[in-house]
């Protein structure tokens, strides 16, 4: 992978980027992706952002390298710390857990106003889900595919109503998807008859622990998940 070239996880995300939007790229390692998009004319600038000092380096000199230093410039700090309230009108985040992504958010609210949000969660997705949801952001897209034999997930969420594109069974959705759920490809359903031969797994050796209270809500807890991913998967 280089600035010439993305892996189909990374193409993907840029192709929600807006044409000629200023971007921010939250966590860029190398800087590939503002590089990329700025290279092929999909954004007008771009913001590297690194929290960690090698990747920050690398991006720097990737830049330089690739003489985009008008056009892009890395910023060395934490999450959305390395941007000014509406300095740019798109923000993507690619490559953590989602707990992490949406603590970035969290963490950055103030810098959040009318961006749009490209967000790809390596696990984790609901807890993305569950932030928008709760800071009125509508989830207006998502995409799930598979590379190198993993499955990854990208959401797009722009301020609005949370739940215009949910339905009935909020739980449901925000564990699986709602956009994924109606497509239901092949990466989806490999990864979740994934996760449900885990959770079985994970429930037989449950069995023959020690009863506690919290062991038991832990299985509650499973049990209910099990059965939505089934119903979702032998409808």
């Amino acid at each position: 992978m280089n600035i010439q070239q993305l892996s189909k996880r990374l193409e993907t995300v840029v192709s929600y980027i807006p044409k000629q939007a200023k971007i921010a790229d939250i966590g860029s390692d190398h800087a590939y992706l503002p590089c990329y998009a700025v290279k092929k004319g999909i954004a007008s600038f771009a913001i590297a952002g690194e929290v960690v000092k090698g990747p920050y380096l690398s991006a720097k000199k990737q830049v330089e390298d690739a003489q985009l230093t008008q056009e892009v410039e890395v910023r060395f700090g934490s999450g959305l710390e390395v941007i000014a309230p509406g300095e740019v009108d798109c923000i993507t985040i690619a490559g953590m857990g989602g707990a992490l992504i949406a603590s970035i958010l969290e963490a950055g609210k103030e810098k959040l106003t009318n961006q749009r949000l490209i967000l790809q969660p390596n696990v984790s997705s609901r807890s993305i889900r569950t932030w928008l949801m709760d800071n009125e952001w509508d989830l207006v897209g998502e995409e799930i595919l598979e590379e190198d034999d993993k499955v990854y997930e990208i959401l797009v969420a722009e301020k609005g109503n949370p739940r215009r594109h949910y339905s009935g069974e909020l739980e449901k959705e925000l564990l699986l998807g709602p956009f994924l759920i109606k497509g239901r490809n092949d990466a989806f359903l490999k990864k979740w008859n994934q996760e449900l031969h885990q959770w079985k797994n994970i429930l037989n050796n449950m069995e023959k622990a020690e009863k506690t209270d919290a062991l038991e809500e832990r299985k509650r807890e499973l049990i209910q998940k099990i059965q939505m991913v089934e119903e979702v998967l032998i409808p």
